[in-house]
């Protein structure tokens, strides 16, 4: 029978009879029915996504609710009967679902089943005018099996067929019905080292809000902005772009806290909410459930549904102890630092912080994810080239691993860690299992889509990767999975695709500088370089450490302007300890136009050392293969032709080319000496044959999602 179905609908009944089987269970959720379904949790959503753009806890609710108006409409049980056979944890939440879902309360539903289906009236009308004696028993077993049918009919559309508009498919909406932003909460104590404490409530009610999947909350960064400054919430809400702000303050007296928290409809300035909370905090895990119990009822108060899975999250507690807890914010909070200013106090200290938090309790696994991401911004160009590359993140991230095999945050720094070392199977691997464990972690998606682009040449699955995450993650890092698909839609030549996604990017956080950044680089793909100049002299204006040394290499001529410039590109570079990878040619260039040679001949030797030295140990830079690129460029502008055609030719078995790899291969100027030559043009053909190739690749998958 099976083969008259799809293999989507197969799936789709397949799931159903599993989740009818284990119906009465009320902790059989989305991790027991992927167990049973022998897939993973991540894979399971991802499956379900693409079919009914539902979430597995959805699904699953979904079924329960259809089968509890299948018995209410058999007329022997109660609604708190009925609650408990279908697996809800009590009768108030079931009719909370219940009446959401269908419009009405259970309490309503006739045992004819004629509340919401006219159907079975038209029937028995009919039967009238045909004049046939039909008994009432029948009647009712006629009837019983109609409905039957309407309900497995109304199954089937709910879980098959509802939200596959053309309109989601290709531009997913950011949820602006229920969009939020917690501004920064105020210490009124007298103590100002407290903050720390408020800053951590912040982070944490933040991200148990991002992980419920009918919020959408603004990352911590973009309301960092509003810390000191007076404005009234209609104009933040604006600026943000959300309907409600919260608002927080407290005091703590020994261990004592008191926090007030509003929430405000950001149009009107209405207060709709607000509660005081007093707690003596003893342990760090009834710090953790403040938190928790403030964000679910924010929640609450908004009518929110909050599933099982995002229950768990919300609740996990990492540690128990409060020192542990505080040590590990205040850590926290110096790396944030010292991520901005480069301050190696901030560094040192954090490190110290989160080791003093490990003397205390050894299993507290964040204190070990937690150095690890402070190794890895501290020491990712000082020790790019040495054999032993960040080996300590990865001895981090395996230890807590062995504590806890759960966390995301590890599995993220693993995967990490074998990105860059270019070993891309076991980094997918990684970020695949810490989306099994977290499905709203959008780091894990940003990086998962960045592989397939960079490693593979791949950008469906590219592309793919950045939608599923915008599915699941409405706070903390969608701007992030914003621009990363206005940059790969731009790679593939999808221009108007990606001046949307680079614009909702924008719409969050109204970073100008940054958007600015975006229009210049989509000018730049499309040969607009005087326009993209311009748009690069504009976002310098805005932020100082902007450069345009890539701009300086298609648009010939020189100026004071240009030389400045790059002193400047240089000198921040030197500031925040990065390697200039695929800019110390460029630099070597732009030195060169000034009349300084030695310089010149310096950056340009850099730049050969470190992309054969990039070759050698497999970086993934290499893996990428734009270090052929920049070698051929290099040695095409010293004159030493033997050399540029050996790396160009490397370079033609690139999988893929982005757009604005063949953009700048066209009008490069460090090109200019072999530009004519049929050897050269001959790479160029097949740099855009394979770029055409991948675009009409990634047009034939939009057709298939717009079909969806």
């Amino acid at each position: 029978m099976d083969e008259t179905f799809s293999g989507d609908q197969v799936f789709i009944r397949k799931l159903t009879d599993i989740i009818l089987a284990n119906l009465g269970n009320e902790k059989f959720g989305a991790n027991e029915l992927a167990h049973e379904s022998a897939m993973s949790l991540y894979r399971l959503n991802r499956r379900l996504h693409s079919i009914n753009k539902k979430t597995t806890s959805q699904f699953i609710r979904e079924i329960r609710l259809y089968k509890a108006l299948e018995m209410l409409r058999g007329g022997s049980l109660t609604v708190s009967e009925v609650a408990y056979k279908t697996g809800f944890s009590s009768p108030s939440y079931f009719t909370s679902c219940f009446h959401e879902f269908f419009g009405y309360a259970p309490g309503k539903v006739s045992r004819s089943g004629t509340e919401n289906h006219e159907e079975n009236k038209t029937i028995l009308d009919s039967s009238k005018q045909d004049g046939r004696k039909i008994s009432q028993r029948t009647v009712v077993l006629l009837s019983s099996a109609i409905l039957s049918l309407l309900v497995l009919f109304s199954l089937f559309y709910i879980v098959f067929l509802k939200n596959r508009s053309v309109k989601d498919a290709e531009f997913p909406e950011i949820n602006k019905g229920k969009s939020i932003a917690v501004l920064p909460f105020i210490n009124l104590s007298n103590d100002s080292t407290d903050q720390y404490i408020y800053d951590g409530i912040l982070e944490e009610v933040n991200n148990s809000l991002t992980k419920i999947h009918e919020l959408s909350t603004i990352s911590r960064t973009s309301v960092e902005q509003y810390r000191n400054k007076t404005k009234f919430i209609s104009e933040i809400g604006k600026e943000l772009n959300v309907n409600y702000i919260v608002e927080g303050s407290g005091q703590k007296s020994g261990r004592i806290f008191r926090l007030r928290v509003k929430l405000i409809e950001a149009s009107t300035d209405r207060h709709i909410w607000a509660k005081s909370y007093e707690q003596r905090i003893k342990s760090a895990k009834k710090f953790f459930k403040l938190q928790s119990r403030i964000a679910q009822d924010i929640a609450s108060e908004l009518k929110t549904t909050i599933t099982p899975d995002e229950k768990y999250l919300i609740d996990k507690v990492p540690t128990a102890n409060t020192v542990v807890l505080q040590l590990y914010l205040k850590a926290n909070g110096l790396i944030a630092d010292y991520s901005k200013s480069r301050n190696e106090s901030s560094y040192q200290t954090a490190v110290n912080l989160y080791n003093e938090a490990l003397e205390i309790d050894k299993t507290f696994t964040r204190s070990y994810t937690g150095l690890a991401k402070a190794y890895f911004t501290r020491y990712y160009y000082q020790t790019f080239f040495d054999e032993n590359f960040l080996d300590s993140c990865l001895l981090l991230a395996n230890y807590a691993l062995s504590i806890d095999n759960k966390l995301d945050e590890a599995y993220y720094i693993k995967g990490e860690y074998y990105r860059v070392h270019g070993r891309p199977e076991e980094a997918l691997e990684n970020y695949d299992k810490g989306l099994e464990t977290n499905p709203f972690n959008y780091l894990l998606y940003s990086k998962r889509g960045q592989l397939f682009a960079l490693s593979y040449g791949d950008y469906v699955n590219a592309l793919d990767s950045y939608h599923k995450g915008l599915k699941m993650v409405h706070g903390e890092g969608r701007k992030t999975l914003l621009t990363d698909l206005g940059y790969d839609y731009l790679c593939t030549g999808f221009i108007d695709s990606s001046k949307y996604y680079y614009h909702e990017a924008f719409a969050l956080d109204s970073n100008k500088s940054a958007y600015l950044g975006y229009l210049a680089w989509i000018e730049f793909c499309q040969g607009n370089f005087e326009t993209a100049l311009e748009y690069k002299k504009q976002q310098k204006e805005i932020n100082k450490t902007t450069s345009s040394v890539l701009y300086y290499s298609v648009i010939p001529g020189y100026n004071d302007e240009r030389y400045s410039d790059t002193k400047e590109f240089v000198e921040n570079s030197r500031e925040s300890g990065q390697l200039n990878l695929q800019n110390s040619h460029r630099i070597g260039y732009a030195f060169l136009q000034a009349g300084r040679k030695k310089e010149a001949e310096y950056y340009f030797s850099q730049q050969i050392k470190y992309g054969e030295e990039s070759i050698k140990l497999g970086r993934l830079y290499a893996q990428s293969k734009y270090v052929y690129y920049d070698l051929a460029s290099t040695y095409a502008f010293l004159g030493d032709k033997v050399n540029s055609y050996k790396y160009l030719d490397e370079l033609a078995k690139k999988k893929t080319f982005q757009l604005w790899m063949v953009t700048l291969a066209k009008n490069d100027l460090l090109f200019t000496s072999i530009r004519k030559e049929g050897r050269f043009q001959k790479i160029l053909q097949i740099m855009e044959s394979k770029y055409q190739a991948e675009h009409e690749r990634v047009k034939q998958w939009l057709e298939v999602q717009v079909r969806i």
